[in-house]
């Protein structure tokens, strides 16, 4: 009861926290005002100008996910195995090691700064990568790669540190049985047993890129989104409606083409 009670306060809390008004957002004026905005956009833009610039923004926007979620996979791969407690200080490999000792705790602190460093990526979000990166490098697809990858590279080093500390401990058992060291041990008896892991996580993120790589063109970073930003603004909506059937095409493309390596891969 206490359980539920919390949970009904912590609701009612958040409720009126962020300022929900469900009879605004149902009222006939809403409504109204939306089917309005819905008939502008018909019929879609299918122009020579304009379908030449909805393909070259879709061929960016799929660049931008491609190249980040690349960029993302060397840092998370670079970060990872110090981010990893039984590959860098505790678990089977350690056990024949003393628990204290200077040793230890100089492993521990790459340990530390590692798992620092996946957090502050994966923490701050795209769009303000993004922003950051606008003001370093200038407009365009680079720094929505840089965003992309940067943010990526964090979640895929958590999702990879994960799979590494649940690793089964038998192949690693044996190799340590035979006399390998700890490199022929990650190789021989961690990595084939995580790189199915890898490859999937590797796959679901590069279907998320693709939807966010088409939001970060709004803060000038390139591709469908930079386009949808100035179709929006300009309100040309039949133009708008052609850039949101891009993008639905690209993101149903990249769907099968990532269920398919996933089957084939995987």
């Amino acid at each position: 009861m206490l359980i539920l009670a919390f949970f009904v306060g912590f609701l009612i809390w958040s409720y009126r926290g962020a300022g929900i008004h469900l009879a605004q957002l149902f009222s006939l004026d809403s409504f109204e005002q939306i089917l309005i905005y819905i008939q502008k956009l018909f019929p879609p833009d299918f122009s020579a100008v304009v379908i030449q610039e909805a393909l070259k923004g879709t061929i960016e926007t799929f660049a931008i996910s491609f190249m980040g979620t690349l960029m993302a996979v060397v840092i998370a791969l670079s970060i990872v195995f110090f981010a990893s407690r039984n590959l860098i200080y505790s678990g089977l490999l350690y056990e024949m090691e003393p628990r204290q000792g200077w040793k230890r705790a100089a492993r521990i602190l790459p340990y530390l700064a590692a798992k620092s460093l996946l957090n502050i990526l994966r923490t701050i979000p795209e769009m303000v990568w993004a922003l950051i990166f606008v003001f370093l490098v200038g407009l365009g697809p680079f720094p929505g790669v840089l965003a992309l990858g940067v943010h990526t590279g964090g979640v895929l080093g958590k999702l990879f540190g994960e799979v590494l500390e649940n690793v089964d401990n038998q192949p690693i058992e044996s190799l340590q049985a035979t006399g390998a060291n700890r490199l022929q041990i990650l190789f021989y008896g961690i990595v084939p047993q995580v790189l199915p892991h890898f490859i999937s996580y590797t796959l679901y993120r590069w279907e998320v890129n693709i939807r966010v790589a088409a939001v970060l063109g709004l803060v000038g970073a390139g591709g469908l989104g930079q386009r949808i930003h100035i179709a929006i603004s300009l309100f040309l909506e039949n133009q708008l409606l052609t850039l949101i059937i891009a993008i639905y095409l690209l993101v149903t493309l990249v769907d099968y083409l990532s269920a398919y390596l996933r089957r084939k891969v995987v």
